[in-house]
């Protein structure tokens, strides 16, 4: 990691459930494909049910600029219901870790995701600094706010009787 510049992004989302039931929908990868925007062609590879616990690995793909991206991620911290830790071992780029903290708030929970990631280490450091403010922090807004609205709907759908895919505390 020496040399390469690390860039930081966090984001904040209230849900009016639980923190044992929004920790559940957001650890079961299977849900992955409801929150995640239709244009990043989002398939997961690692056949389901995928039973999450520190140690965990998950292979998915996603679609960017016309190329299927192959991405591997290594569960590093499990804590539930108040903490999980996913680490990219191989994909896009250089480091990517995702912090999911979940706790309880008004009633309901509040989930903040602090992803710290560098770009490809061939690029020069003012590449990935202009890439970062020109493509990757747009990308990364785009994805929470879809992922913002989607879980909105889902909660909107969930019905007694159908309920939200969930994992499995």
């Amino acid at each position: 990691m020496a040399g390469l510049p690390l860039f930081h992004y966090r984001h904040e989302q209230w849900f009016p459930l639980p923190p044992e039931r929004v920790f559940s929908f957001f650890e079961c990868p299977e849900n992955l494909s409801l929150v995640t925007p239709r244009a990043l062609d989002f398939r997961q590879l690692t056949p389901a049910p995928v039973r999450m616990r520190e140690g965990a690995l998950i292979d998915y793909t996603i679609r960017r600029f016309g190329l299927r991206l192959r991405w591997r991620t290594l569960i590093s911290v499990y804590q539930p219901p108040g903490l999980f830790v996913d680490e990219q071992l191989l994909g896009p780029y250089s480091y990517w870790r995702h912090e999911h903290h979940f706790r309880a708030e008004s009633g309901g929970t509040r989930m903040l995701d602090e992803v710290t990631y560098a770009l490809p280490n061939f690029l020069p450091a003012v590449v990935s600094h202009w890439l970062d403010r020109g493509l990757v922090r747009p990308q990364l807004d785009e994805i929470f706010l879809y992922r913002e609205q989607r879980f909105a709907e889902l909660l909107h759908e969930d019905q007694p009787g159908q309920g939200l895919v969930v994992g499995r505390l």
